[in-house]
């Protein structure tokens, strides 16, 4: 009498589940509709300056700071945010007149400049508006970033930011810093909204 055979299925190994490329697509899927709700509650948008509205080379000359360079395509996007009722601030750890200068032709009311603690002027920023921090969307692009995007409900960052950056972000522009990432960030949100009206004021 021949041994009876093992049944293949009491014999193969356990599958493991939640794993494997349609699991990690699944993932990445939720991911993305998550960035979206909290884009499309974003009432205030505040940028870094130097390596997200400039690509963050700073150019010095003997008397200081002489020029930085900014990509119309991201003054653009700023007026979009603004004719769509959105709050638009800048918020940096450097101080300069090139910035102000930059924020004036843009009609950006509220710079803060020379900001070493960067949560710090946001709490100051939040209450005086009356934002709350989930409504308020933040583009970074280094560690002095970190803080902040960890703060607001919609945290972005520019295409070369730093990693830790890009892994706390809820999304990532692929335009790199002064090269179009924040026009890109201001058609998302704005995208965003049109998508998901009834997140509008949460």
């Amino acid at each position: 009498m021949k041994p009876r055979r093992k049944s293949s299925a009491a014999s193969a190994p356990a599958r493991s589940v939640g794993r494997g490329p349609a699991s990690a697509l699944t993932r990445s899927v939720g991911r993305a509709a998550e960035a979206g709700l909290r884009a499309a509650r974003v009432r205030l948008v505040v940028l870094d300056v130097d390596g997200v509205l400039t690509d963050g080379r700073l150019y010095m000359s003997a008397g200081g700071e002489a020029l930085k360079v900014f990509d119309v395509r991201d003054g653009h996007g700023v007026r979009l945010l603004r004719e769509a009722g959105l709050g638009v601030a800048l918020l940096s750890s450097r101080a300069s007149a090139i910035v102000e200068r930059r924020a004036s032709e843009l009609d950006i009311d509220t710079v803060l400049q020379g900001e070493r603690d960067k949560l710090a002027a946001l709490e100051r920023l939040l209450a005086a508006s009356g934002v709350a921090a989930a409504e308020c969307a933040y583009m970074g692009d280094d560690w002095p970033d970190l803080p902040v995007m960890a703060r607001v409900g919609f945290a972005a960052a520019v295409g070369d930011a730093a990693l830790e950056v890009r892994r706390a972000a809820h999304w990532i522009a692929q335009a790199d810093g002064g090269r179009g990432a924040v026009r890109a960030l201001a058609e998302y949100v704005l995208r965003c909204r049109q998508r998901h009206p009834g997140q509008l004021g949460v």
